[in-house]
């Protein structure tokens, strides 16, 4: 008789098992379909703006680490040349 409830038991924990992950899953969705609605999304025109900004500070940042490069590469040859190599 004990063996019965220890398998009524597990059937019972795995069935749970199952149908709490399928609830789990289900508010998860509605949640995230909630906080989607409340999200602000940005107009094309801040979309426009935000991308100009971002490819214009690429060139800058871009520029800038090409001359530190140069900078470093000239000084570099120059300890190369001063000390022999």
């Amino acid at each position: 008789m004990a063996s019965s409830n220890v398998v009524s038991d597990n059937i019972g924990e795995a069935r749970e098992n199952v149908t709490g992950w399928w609830n789990r899953a289900r508010t998860f969705l509605l949640e995230v379909r909630n906080e989607l609605r409340r999200v602000t999304w940005p107009s094309r025109t801040e979309v426009y703006a935000a991308t100009i900004v971002v490819i214009l500070f690429s060139i800058l940042l871009g520029l800038f680490l090409w001359i530190v490069d140069l900078i470093l590469e000239r000084g570099i040859l120059t300890l190369f040349q001063r000390f022999g190599s």
